[in-house]
């Protein structure tokens, strides 16, 4: 990091910020503060080059078109495939999965070439997936069950380069019958799960914080409603 104070890029909120996931970047400054890290939300609209300089990137869901403009916007301003080349961690959640993948088609056929960080390809499914989901984690270092909310029709395929997130023990997740949520790829990480996905899983924010700060890992946090929550999400 250039400076003591974490930079954390909430990437295109106004068109890919559907669903609140916006929520995620609050996550993180919030429990960068919690340890005593001085730390910002940088917001990168439509009308802004993305930097490459900062120190961790989310990016929420979105419809149809707002995901055409997102991946537009991206592939005229490469700071977020800069700063993932570089190792900085970086969130993208539902439809940033599918912008950030090799190609995605929309819901009137149109295929659109995605970004090119996970090596996945996305078409819609047949009916929509909409409820809670719960996976066991199989990547990044995880070993906390992941608990979200999925809404979504598209059916995500990984490459030979990606790898799942998690396995889904409840829910639908990729879509596409391997059983698997989301897609991991050197710093990103790709997820179906809204929540915001943060708040539900701490281990999954504190993961991606410490890639960020450069460390193996990071103090805990004593926060039972934190807890509380995660309890009642899986009993749901």
């Amino acid at each position: 990091m250039s400076d003591s104070t974490v930079r954390i890029g909430l990437v295109l909120p106004d068109v890919m910020g559907t669903y609140g996931d916006g929520g995620n970047a609050l996550v993180l400054r919030q429990r960068l503060r919690m340890r005593g890290h001085d730390a910002e939300v940088i917001e990168i609209g439509l009308s802004d080059p993305v930097p490459e300089s900062l120190d961790i990137y989310t990016l929420g869901g979105a419809e149809d078109a707002a995901q055409r403009l997102a991946t537009r916007h991206l592939q005229r301003y490469p700071g977020l495939q800069q700063a993932a080349g570089r190792g900085a961690p970086v969130l993208a959640i539902c439809a940033a999965i599918q912008v950030l993948g090799h190609w995605y088609e929309t819901s009137s056929g149109e295929r659109v070439d995605g970004v090119g960080l996970l090596d996945v390809t996305t078409a819609p499914q047949e009916t929509r997936s909409i409820g809670e989901i719960v996976t066991q984690p199989v990547a990044y270092g995880l070993t906390q069950t992941l608990t979200g909310f999925e809404n979504h029709r598209g059916g995500t395929t990984l490459g030979p380069d990606a790898t799942g997130l998690g396995r889904v023990s409840r829910g639908v997740g990729n879509g596409v019958g391997d059983g698997l949520e989301g897609a991991v790829q050197g710093s990103v990480i790709g997820t179906y799960l809204h929540g915001p996905v943060l708040a539900r899983n701490p281990e999954l924010a504190d993961r991606l914080l410490a890639r960020a700060l450069g460390v193996d890992s990071l103090p805990p946090l004593d926060l039972p409603e934190v807890e509380l929550l995660r309890r009642e999400r899986l009993r749901a």
